[in-house]
């Protein structure tokens, strides 16, 4: 019998993404100017005030107000209205350094003998079903609300938009595990005051969305998803009315509340550790990246047509305590789970200075993570700037999503004989 699976994103104007964005900001300056950083940035944002805690570790001093200002007013906070502005905010840093309990199990003599930074276990996750290895609900949910950003910012198609906002998507699947069909649709936008009444206000959201945004999101997916459109999908569009007070008056954000928006809509598994204000010496963000990598070049490799891969560390430990690989029966290679674990220990150094050194993390490449997934993302060069009053301006190029690269294939290709 055919089932429904769900996945959800939020916009980059919702509070809890607010309060990622400000902490991987915090984050990327600390590395742009002391690469060797050690930082654990939490940010609350609520009415017309944001706190900044945690603990740092650093060489270097940053104007973390200013940073989060910035950050607040790029998002779109920027109109009194809100009751949530980038320049008119209170900011309060109650930053702290980082205990040297916990320093000094992680720093080592040797890097390579750098210890995980805490216990726990992180996962990574891939399917054939898109073409970025991500399960297709939430892909399609994260696209849905980048387009509707898009049109927020052009302000001529629909301009009264507001910056938070959510999208869910529905999928109908066959026995085989195949989609079918979209089968429900849900957007809640935040708008502008409307001067009709809520029905007609409604009603014109409804339409702009369905007629508006939903071709334009079409447009950039590929054509065997495009026929999962239909004209029976159930759209639920602001389904509790008016929306006008969001964002953090409407809603108080946290760091690191969005966890399953920011892998894999559900799909898979989660080990429960946030990513976002976290320097890559925290597995809780750097193991999930390397066991996300690993999960797709397995996949795109043809060991299977779905994997999930889960590593996990103890407290100062070098070395991974576990590797598990589940297929979920979609094996393409004659040997158990348990036996393609094994070669994956091999193929994969899942030691955290190894990881960080394969996948570049010591950069300033965080921001951008912090809204619309971590996963799934496209890798990309970029030159970045960051000027500072204590530290002068620094300008770097950096290697975005490095997890996301094809760049193991040949050597899984080789240790599984594809």
């Amino acid at each position: 019998m055919a089932y429904l699976f769900t996945s959800e994103s939020v916009s980059e104007g919702h509070p809890d993404k607010i309060a990622d964005q400000v902490s991987d900001a915090l984050l990327d300056n600390f590395l742009a100017f002391d690469p060797d950083s050690k930082v654990a940035c939490e940010t609350l944002v609520t009415t017309g005030q944001v706190v900044l805690a945690g603990e740092v570790k650093s060489r270097t001093y940053l104007d973390v107000q200013q940073i989060a200002r910035d950050v607040i007013n790029k998002i779109g906070y920027t109109n009194g209205e809100y009751k949530f502005s980038g320049d008119s905010c209170g900011v309060i840093s109650l930053i702290h350094e980082q205990s040297q309990d916990i320093n000094q199990g992680v720093d080592r003599g040797e890097k390579e003998d750098q210890g995980a930074g805490d216990q726990g276990m992180m996962f990574g996750y891939a399917t054939r079903e898109t073409d970025n290895y991500m399960p297709l609900a939430l892909d399609i949910s994260h696209k849905i609300l980048q387009v509707l950003a898009e049109l927020r910012r052009e302000g001529t198609k629909i301009s009264y938009l507001r910056p938070d906002a959510k999208a869910q998507v529905t999928i109908e699947y066959s026995d085989e595990n195949v989609p079918q069909k979209i089968d429900t649709i849900v957007v809640s936008t935040q708008h502008d005051e409307f001067d009709e009444d809520d029905s007609v206000m409604l009603a014109k959201i409804k339409e702009d969305i369905v007629s508006i945004l939903i071709p334009r999101v079409k447009e950039q997916i590929p054509e065997d998803i495009q026929l999962l459109f239909n004209d029976d999908i159930k759209f639920h569009i602001n389904p509790t009315g008016k929306f006008v007070i969001g964002g953090p008056h409407g809603d108080t954000g946290l760091t690191g509340r969005k966890i399953i928006v920011d892998t894999y809509g559900g799909k898979g598994a989660h080990g429960g550790g946030a990513f976002s204000g976290k320097d890559p010496s925290k597995v809780d963000r750097s193991a999930a990246y390397a066991a996300r990598h690993a999960a797709k070049n397995l996949v795109a490799a043809g060991v299977a047509d779905e994997l999930l891969l889960q590593v996990s560390y103890a407290i100062g430990v070098v070395e991974p305590t576990s590797i598990l690989v589940d297929t979920y029966g979609t094996s393409k290679v004659n040997l158990s789970d348990g036996e393609i674990a094994k070669k994956v220990a091999h193929l994969f150094d899942m030691r955290p200075f190894a990881i960080e050194e394969r996948l570049k993390l010591r950069n300033p490449i965080y921001l951008e993570t912090a809204a619309y997934g971590h996963m799934g993302r496209e890798p990309q060069k970029v030159t970045k700037v960051y000027e500072s009053p204590y530290n002068g301006r620094v300008e770097k190029e950096v290697e975005l999503f490095t997890w996301e690269k094809l760049d193991a294939l040949d050597e899984v290709k080789k240790a599984f004989n594809l």
